[in-house]
């Protein structure tokens, strides 16, 4: 799939203030800081298209980007920044818990995980309620260009293996950069197959 065009075309914080013209809905969240801005503007070509910070907790709407006027791609605020306060954390969680549970449109949500990293606990708590609540999610690791080739595929098995703990078979998994643009096509081809699934049926 090539984006030929992506259009910002609102923020929320409920489900109710979405888009009126619904498309399916294909989301990216993550820890704080994991990339998940720099990697959606990589996805579409444009750099300026979500907002990137050094700062974590900068996204605290729900962000809708049309796509080739054929699908959303929705920026979800990043889970588990400490450094906000009790009422912040409580108020994004209740955001996100809110759009992912009750979207009608979301046909898919990518997880992004740091790729240098284990699963922390607070993402494997966050994926093992996407499983109990029969989310269907796929697993993004980025910042795929910050460690040597082998102990990147190293970290990769060893984070699957911490996965295969909880579920009997992996979820679909994507190895990303936002700086080189590894994992771009691999993507946008996967959105594309499954946007031709619901096509077909």
């Amino acid at each position: 799939m090539k984006i030929t065009e992506a259009l910002f075309a609102g923020s929320s914080t409920k489900v109710s203030e979405r888009p009126k013209q619904t498309f399916p809905e294909f989301a990216f969240i993550g820890r704080s800081n994991v990339g998940k801005s720099s990697l959606i503007n990589m996805l579409c070509g444009n750099r300026k298209l979500a907002m990137t910070s050094s700062k974590p907790g900068k996204t605290q709407l729900v962000n809708h980007f049309l796509i080739n006027r054929k699908w959303y791609l929705v920026d979800l605020p990043g889970y588990g920044y400490a450094k906000m306060s009790k009422t912040g954390q409580q108020k994004l969680a209740r955001i996100i818990r809110e759009y992912i549970s009750l979207s009608p449109d979301l046909i898919m949500l990518f997880v992004l995980i740091d790729s240098r990293h284990d699963i922390g606990r607070i993402d494997m708590d966050f994926l093992i309620e996407l499983g109990q609540s029969r989310i269907p999610f796929a697993i993004v690791f980025t910042k795929g260009d910050k460690s040597g080739s082998n102990t990147l595929a190293g970290q990769i098995e060893k984070s699957k293996r911490q996965i295969l703990e909880y579920w009997e078979e992996l979820p679909p998994v994507f190895v990303s950069s936002a700086e080189t643009g590894m994992g771009r096509e691999e993507l946008l081809d996967y959105i594309e197959s499954i946007l031709n699934q619901l096509n077909n049926n």
